[in-house]
């Protein structure tokens, strides 16, 4: 009995190492799995009216609209330098004091200047991608940098107009970036030395803006990305491109594609704003092509992201840059089950998810919205706005070990939001 508890063990502690080599990072983009989804408890359900207890603000982080990502200890979060011309990554402890701020690459010095890139933490690394398309590696100790690699000339980028908003993913000791153009599509490098692993054939397309995110259906893992007119799957091996879609179903001669993908049981859904619409795809069972299982018009997000909550998906549409209304899209069938303004002149914005509830940050004024998820209406519990910081609310909040992040041009704000 002994012997056998021990080999029971052993193969579990195997398959518990195997499983964090293979699986992506889960501290950066949006979460443990790219998709807005925050693994929280015990979190309030309705805000004081003057909102939840702002624990503390601070106004160094640099000017972007990347998101913080928070460890055990520490929180990272990117920005730019006072003269915007080079990139900064900044380390804080967790009552909001600044430890290290490190320049590390060149910033996108065009349209909407800042930072675009949230920080991707494996281990006691950090990864980022500068708006120049530097990659770089940087010590989460101390902020040293470990390797970077001038992306951008070396792989002979194409972004599209407003530069490189990717958030790297890192997975099986790779790091994932899309320079898009020419010469390839989608490149590994390996973690820990930024050596090329390999690089997909060129799809001679504009990168997106949009940061690939790791599935894994009947057993088989693949990366999914986009190029500013294809969605696609990478084999995460060798680089393979396994299969392209592009069927938008109408004129994609202007697109900007900022949304990582939903993936759900074999299904993806795709949604980009500009009145693209949105789509639900369905993956073969050896992941080699993909069919449309239906469309939808009404939800059409433009960089707010979107989530999937007791089957269905919550996110907003856009109208024109500066308005869009709060739609609830059921995840089976498709079916628009409401499309409703928020009150008080507010418009589209970012959204994340969290212990059932459902947090908007409207962009055009600044609001953060409690809306409890329902089939019928978008229905706001509880609201404040943002008065800190400057610019468009672009940047996604953050929910960790009950704290809510939020990120306003160079301000950072930490509120409390568990009991």
């Amino acid at each position: 009995m002994k012997r056998q508890s021990l080999r029971l063990f052993l193969r579990a502690l195997s398959l518990l190492v195997i499983s964090h080599i293979t699986a992506q990072s889960p501290n950066g983009w949006r979460g443990p799995h790219r998709n807005g989804v925050y693994p929280e408890s015990g979190l309030l359900k309705t805000w004081p009216e003057e909102g939840p207890r702002l624990l503390w603000v601070t106004h160094d982080a640099g000017s972007g609209y990347s998101s913080p990502v928070i460890t055990d200890n520490r929180i990272f979060i990117t920005g730019l330098k006072k003269n915007r011309s080079q990139e900064i990554f900044s380390a804080y402890s967790l009552d909001g004091k600044k430890i290290y701020a490190i320049t590390y690459g060149s910033s996108w010095d065009r349209s909407y200047p800042g930072t675009r890139t949230t920080p991707t933490i494996d281990g006691n690394r950090a990864y980022v991608i500068s708006g120049g398309g530097q990659i770089v590696c940087l010590d989460t100790e101390n902020g040293q940098i470990v390797w970077q690699l001038d992306g951008g000339k070396v792989f002979d980028r194409r972004p599209s107009t407003w530069g490189t908003a990717e958030s790297p993913l890192v997975y099986d000791d790779k790091v994932i970036y899309s320079p898009g153009g020419n010469q390839t599509t989608i490149v590994a490098l390996n973690a820990k030395t930024g050596d090329l692993v390999w690089k997909s054939h060129s799809l001679r397309n504009r990168s997106s803006y949009v940061s690939p995110t790791l599935i894994n259906y009947n057993g088989k893992k693949q990366i999914i990305g986009m190029t500013e007119h294809q969605v696609l799957g990478v084999n995460p091996d060798d680089g393979k491109i396994e299969w392209i879609f592009s069927d938008w179903g109408q004129s994609a001669t202007y697109k900007i594609s900022p949304n990582t993908p939903l993936y759900k049981d074999g299904q993806l859904f795709i949604c980009q704003g500009y009145n693209i619409g949105s789509f639900k795809l369905q993956l073969n069972h050896d992941l080699t092509g993909v069919q449309v299982l239906w469309r939808n018009n009404d939800i059409d997000t433009h960089h707010g992201g979107f989530v999937l909550v007791n089957g269905v998906i919550y996110g907003s549409n856009w109208i024109s840059n500066s308005q869009g209304k709060w739609v609830a899209v059921d995840w089976n069938s498709g079916r628009t089950l409401y499309e409703n303004s928020w009150a008080g002149g507010k418009s589209k914005g970012s959204i994340i998810t969290a212990d059932n509830m459902i947090y908007c940050y409207d962009e055009r004024r600044g609001a953060v919205g409690l809306v409890l998820p329902n089939r019928k209406n978008f229905d706001v519990v509880s609201e404040f706005r943002i008065t800190n910081g400057d610019g468009p609310h672009w940047a996604h909040p953050v929910i960790k070990d009950g704290v809510l992040y939020i990120r306003h041009g160079s301000s950072l704000m930490a509120y409390q939001i568990k009991g």
